[in-house]
């Protein structure tokens, strides 16, 4: 099955069921961002729609009815997807409807919700990006078909330390993560330099590294 015509099943199954006001939201509120989103990123990244819920009723912490994009509903898990344009959520945003904003989200968080938001300029002109960075999110989520091994569980923990390093990762971060000695530390760090995952910082004309990057393209991957 394609995206349209499972897109179009997708829609249908919704309105078929639903009544009232949540028939109408859908129908009015779903529009062309929304369907990007679905197309552009959803579907490359997961290929089905299962547990997605379009135009999500859930009530803020006022009582009033709010209508998320989406809602991923899967088991225990609740997760509120957002796309967001500029113009409505920042351009023409005045202080009370940012104020609101932002405690609609943290209510929905004490709720029990994780809210998640993509810029639609993103969806159209970098979706690469977009799904790059919802595989890290759903990844919290679904467990792996195949058992991991706790080799590769630290290596995806070292890539982690690099993403939020704000310098060349060095093997005493890694000694102190991990509480590991130094050589278990420079032997996982050049067996990820030997996957492409890693890349040496040298000083000088020196062979010796005395850090770690993250190697161009590797967000894309190492998931």
């Amino acid at each position: 099955m394609d995206f349209n015509e499972a897109y179009q099943q997708f829609i249908q199954y919704h309105l078929a069921h639903r009544t009232g006001e949540r028939q109408s939201r859908l129908k009015r509120g779903h529009r062309h961002a929304e369907s990007q989103f679905l197309e552009q990123v959803w579907w490359p990244l997961m290929g089905h729609m299962d547990d997605l819920h379009p135009e999500y009723e859930v009530l803020d912490w006022r009582g009033r009815s709010y209508f998320a994009d989406f809602a991923w509903l899967p088991g225990c898990t609740k997760l509120i997807i957002e796309v967001k344009g500029f113009g409505p959520h920042v351009r023409d945003m005045d202080r009370m409807k940012y104020c609101n904003e932002l405690n609609r989200e943290t209510f929905l968080h004490a709720m029990g919700y994780q809210v998640i938001s993509f810029a639609y300029d993103d969806i159209e002109q970098r979706p690469q990006l977009c799904v790059t960075l919802l595989r890290m999110v759903l990844s919290r989520y679904r467990p792996s078909v195949a058992p991991v091994s706790r080799a590769v569980l630290a290596e995806k923990e070292i890539v982690r330390l690099a993403i939020h390093a704000a310098k060349p990762l060095r093997p005493v971060d890694v000694v102190r993560h991990f509480e590991v000695d130094s050589k278990t530390a420079v032997h996982l760090l050049k067996k990820l330099c030997a996957k492409g995952w890693l890349i040496p910082v040298r000083r000088g004309k020196s062979e010796r590294a005395v850090g770690y990057e993250l190697a161009n393209g590797v967000l894309d991957y190492f998931l």
